[in-house]
Formats: structure tokens, sequence, C-alpha cells
């Protein structure tokens, strides 16, 4: 099984990767929470990249984190979304909430 995380690899990008889902989408929330919280940075890039696999969980983590974002006040883009992710968005009609950021 792979191993999931969230870090701000460097300032204003916050990298997710491995598998989110149920498992890991309550660590991470908090974690990521926490990382947008200290982040100076004026543009918020949430890259998945990295990661390996989705459930609904992945895709209601990064809704959750845009709405962080814009909380503090934060531009806020998507990055690299992953097939399953997409797919999943498409099913929920959030493609252009994804897309317009």
């Amino acid at each position: 099984m792979s191993q999931s995380s969230v870090a701000m690899t460097e300032p204003g990008l916050l990298s997710l990767a491995g598998v989110l889902d149920y498992r890991s989408g309550p660590v991470l929330r908090k974690q990521g929470q926490a990382l947008i919280a200290s982040c100076k940075a004026a543009t918020l890039v949430l890259d998945c990249a990295q990661v390996e696999k989705s459930s609904s969980v992945g895709l209601s983590l990064l809704l959750a984190f845009m709405r962080d974002g814009k909380a503090a006040g934060k531009a806020v883009e998507v990055r690299a979304m992953p097939q399953d992710m997409r797919e999943i968005a498409e099913v929920y009609d959030l493609e252009e909430v994804l897309a317009g950021q």
C-alpha cells in the first residue's frame, strides 16, 4: 500500500501524493489545513502530480483545500489532476469549479 502525504514543497505549492481515500483523507485534511493556514504566499497551487489513486475523498480534499485557500485570501489553482479524479469531478459536474481556479 502506498504512503499518502500532503506537504508544502515550496512556498505556495501544496503537493498531494499517494492514495487518497477514506483511510488517508481525515489526516491529510488536518495536515493540509494547517499548512495552508501557515502559508504566506499569495497564490496556492494544489499539485496532484504524485497522486497514485483517488476516490471521491481526494476530490473532497481538493475542494476543502480550495475553500481554505480562498478563505485565507489566496488565488487557488489545481495542477495535474489525475484521470480518476477528473472522472469523479465530471460525475458531480465540478469540472468548471476545478478548472476556473
